[in-house]
């Protein structure tokens, strides 16, 4: 391209391309079956250029920052000289480009004039792709073949006649084929949309000048991305984080270790040092390891920077195989997203070392999955399907979020109502939780709790969730939040359950989830003794809480101000603090002091 393309036209064109992978993300929402496509909006929408280099991403989900890239490479090694127009590409395969094999990616190659100029990219979680587990999400599977449906790069489309085959085999083998093939079905319409917006699009610049602007879009992320960077610190720091266990080993630690080394317009991602992969299914592919790592950085750089292939030409990602952030065959993979969320919170630790002042504490560990399953009366199956997260951790700046997916997810909140009516499931409560947020100058995000009642015969109910022991971390004297808790019948038997399960489930029967708190930042004695109090008026604390963490006493609903600076006074003598802790994973007083 020239050397001074005309910044206007640049600019127009630019904004074109981005449009055209966010309606495509608006299609899919408008044209799904599933309740986790629209309403959790877990799906994610691109556009790449000829060589398969990713130019714009859609609306919708962080966590697939890494994976257009990495599955088109696939398509690109296996079909690179054998496509041709009407063409469209499907695969899940996480050893061969994919991430879990409920996300399935559809590609269109777009031709104009006979020559291919770009590719229409989409992918998104189907409700279930068959195997063991109703959902195809169990996180104790040991190995990929008992998950489900896998699909290596194949041709969905030949030259515009559909692959009867194929869709017949997809057909048999998953339980709820009418959800699948529509939720298909959804991804060929946007691919179709992309198509059409595309060709005006070029009728308007003409290829040639397309091609030179699509390269110029990625270099200009790369440009951008490399100079917010050289405006970071140079060095090198390290942060490590803990999974409870990958529900095979029960109670076993999984280590999580990253260094990020930053030199000039580049940084490297490095988790060496990660736990090897596990038996249970929470082992990633590396595109969703990298997809945590470019969301952990993004997280630092200034908006407006396209996500594209020129932000991750800046950003390197390293990931040895056979880990748990790498794993390679027969490793299972299905509830992959938990220890990729865990991977943005352990990112976000490592960048808090390296930049104090910008980056907030851990959030709940989410996201939690839960998926309940079977057939009713007459042997027609159900499936739901649910990711839900909900605390941020404190910001040096401002409290965390409650009740906000993870930034990771950006996912939506099933509709209570919607759900109730598709599935067997009535939900008793949907609420927040006191006393559960870590506590600090700015505490954390407060967690929610759900109960779900069953009311069909018989079904299994999986669920995936974490955060026990190795509870969100504070920052700079903040406090832990507290741990995730799972029930059965919390008003009857009320057994308590493991972070990760697979168990059947009759009639009546009640499942609890209560997230973890968000984790603190910053010294809980430093907070305004009148935020404690907003907290206790609003139910989100307790007034035994508020002395304890913060020595904020209050007395019918008024703050004690004598009180509460001699209880200050008490905790800071009894915390001995000589310097304040950069990071806590444990309540920073003695138990007595905190069951008072």
């Amino acid at each position: 391209m020239s050397a001074s393309p005309d910044p206007i036209v640049f600019e127009l064109f630019k904004n074109a391309i981005f449009s055209i992978a966010d309606e495509m993300a608006l299609t899919v929402l408008r044209t799904t079956y599933s309740g986790v496509l629209k309403d959790n909006m877990d799906y994610s929408t691109g556009f790449a250029d000829a060589s398969g280099k990713l130019v714009a991403q859609g609306l919708t989900l962080p966590g697939h920052l890494g994976s257009v890239p990495t599955a088109l490479e696939s398509i690109m090694r296996h079909y690179g000289n054998d496509m041709a127009d009407g063409d469209v590409f499907i695969m899940n395969d996480p050893f061969d480009g994919g991430m879990h094999l409920p996300d399935i990616f559809v590609f269109k190659p777009l031709y104009i004039g006979g020559e291919r100029l770009a590719f229409a990219c989409t992918v998104c979680h189907h409700t279930d792709v068959g195997g063991r587990i109703a959902g195809s999400n169990a996180s104790d599977s040991t190995e990929i073949y008992a998950e489900g449906l896998r699909i290596p790069p194949l041709k969905f489309y030949d030259a515009g006649r559909r692959n009867e085959t194929l869709v017949a085999f997809i057909e048999k083998n998953v339980r709820l084929p009418v959800k699948v093939l529509g939720d298909l079905r959804a991804q060929l319409a946007a691919c179709h949309i992309a198509e059409t917006q595309f060709r005006e699009l070029v009728t308007k610049y003409g290829p040639e000048q397309t091609k030179l602007y699509m390269q110029e879009t990625i270099d200009y992320a790369e440009r951008l991305t490399r100079a917010a960077l050289e405006r970071l610190p140079d060095g090198q720091w390290s942060f490590e984080d803990w999974i409870y266990d990958d529900g095979i080993d029960y109670g076993q630690p999984i280590r999580l270790f990253v260094t990020l080394r930053k030199k000039g317009g580049h940084m490297v991602v490095d988790w060496t040092g990660t736990h090897p992969q596990v038996k249970g299914a929470i082992n990633n592919t590396l595109s969703f390891t990298k997809a945590a790592s470019y969301t952990g950085v993004r997280s630092v750089l200034p908006q407006g920077i396209p996500n594209n292939e020129g932000v991750f030409r800046a950003i390197e990602v390293i990931c040895p195989p056979g880990t748990v952030g790498n794993g390679v065959l027969p490793a299972a993979c299905a509830a992959r997203g938990l220890t990729g969320f865990r991977m943005t919170d352990c990112m976000f630790g490592a960048l808090a070392m390296m930049l104090p002042d910008r980056v907030k504490a851990a959030g709940d560990g989410g996201n939690t999955g839960v998926s309940i399953g079977g057939y009713d009366a007459a042997r027609k199956p159900f499936i739901y399907v649910d990711f839900t997260c909900g605390a941020w951790g404190a910001r040096p700046w401002a409290d965390g979020l409650d009740g906000n997916s993870h930034m990771f997810a950006n996912m939506a909140s099933h509709s209570i109502e919607i759900t109730e009516t598709e599935q067997p499931i009535q939900f008793l409560s949907y609420e927040f939780v006191a006393d559960k947020a870590g506590a600090g100058k700015y505490r954390g995000g407060v967690p929610f709790r759900r109960d779900y009642r069953f009311l069909e015969e018989e079904g299994v109910l999986q669920v995936r969730s974490d955060r026990r022991t190795h509870r969100p971390f504070g920052l700079y004297g903040g406090s832990p939040g507290m741990p995730s808790e799972n029930y059965l019948n919390p008003e009857g038997e009320n057994r308590t359950l493991p972070s990760k399960l697979t168990m059947n489930i009759r009639r009546g029967d009640v499942f609890r989830h209560v997230l973890a708190g968000a984790g603190g930042w910053g010294d809980p004695l430093e907070r305004d003794p009148a935020a404690v109090l907003r907290d206790v008026r609003n139910e989100l604390l307790s007034p035994r809480k508020a002395a304890a963490d913060y020595g904020v006493v209050i007395r019918n609903n008024q703050i004690d101000a004598a009180a509460t600076a001699r209880a200050r006074t008490e905790i800071r003598a009894a915390r001995g603090w000589r310097e304040v802790p950069a990071v806590q994973r444990d309540d920073p007083l003695p138990h007595a002091r905190k069951a008072a």
